[in-house]
């Protein structure tokens, strides 16, 4: 949907298009019916598929880099440094996620860019405590040890020995990470505190919210959309999981069912 939506539905997705709240198949210009202000539905399911997967990756991207800077750096020196970090973990986990996101928004403001840091910057402590967790127990290695009596800095064991071994189920975390950042925004938009000029699936779920009694299309369609997005997300990290963890990996003979029989 995100690939085609510019050729399905060229121009401004959130531009006045028809009569307003026709219900879905009523018009065969509009597949999935207009919303409060007349504006088609389809269009900006499609386009506003682009916005979620875009604050998805994004905050993802900005969450996972800074949880495993931090932990990496806890896990590996351990002592005081280890405590420091781990206090400001907690100190961030003691929040709620969307409270504290609440309180970035009202004080930098609900554009785009500033909804996606600020996302990225709520969701941070738990890939941090995970790849903490990781380097806890590859720290010590014989590969480690290796490495330091080659004399390498702790900077390249950090970054180009440790990181890549403990990067299996950080990245299986992060399709987590990418689902709670759409929800996040969806949130976000149904309270009215997202950027109200992008085509946004919480931006519409939030119209339809004023006739959800009588045309609930405008609310359940978009919902819809989130609930798939959200789900292929899990998906996509259980399936991550499944070829990256070793421990998960059979023989054919037996995924078959044939192995030791």
């Amino acid at each position: 949907m995100a690939a085609v939506a510019g050729t399905l539905f060229p121009g401004d997705p959130l531009a006045l298009a028809g009569r307003p709240l026709q219900w879905p198949a009523e018009n065969a210009r509009f597949w999935l019916g207009t919303d409060n202000s007349g504006r088609d539905i389809a269009a900006q399911i499609f386009h506003g598929s682009r916005i979620s997967l875009l604050i998805g990756l994004v905050a993802t991207s900005i969450a996972v880099g800074i949880g495993i800077v931090i932990g990496a750096v806890a896990g590996y020196y351990g002592g005081a440094v280890d405590t420091i970090l781990m206090r400001i973990t907690e100190a961030f986990q003691t929040l709620p996620n969307f409270l504290l996101l609440l309180l970035l928004v009202a004080v930098f403001g609900s554009n785009l860019m500033t909804v996606t840091i600020a996302i990225g910057v709520v969701s941070w402590p738990a890939p941090a405590r995970l790849t903490r967790a990781e380097f806890l127990s590859l720290r010590n290695r014989e590969f480690v040890e290796a490495c330091r009596t080659l004399g390498l800095r702790d900077t390249q064991i950090i970054f180009r020995e440790i990181l890549p071994n403990a990067l299996p189920p950080i990245i299986v975390y992060a399709s987590v990470v990418m689902a709670v950042a759409i929800l996040l925004e969806s949130a976000l938009a149904f309270l009215r505190l997202s950027d109200p000029n992008v085509a946004s699936w919480g931006n519409l779920i939030g119209l339809g919210r004023d006739v959800l009694r009588t045309q609930w299309f405008v609310s359940a369609i978009p919902g819809l959309a989130i609930l798939t997005t959200v789900l292929a997300v899990s998906l996509v990290g259980q399936g991550l999981n499944d070829a990256l963890n070793p421990r998960l990996r059979r023989r054919p003979t037996e995924r078959a069912g044939i192995g030791g029989q």
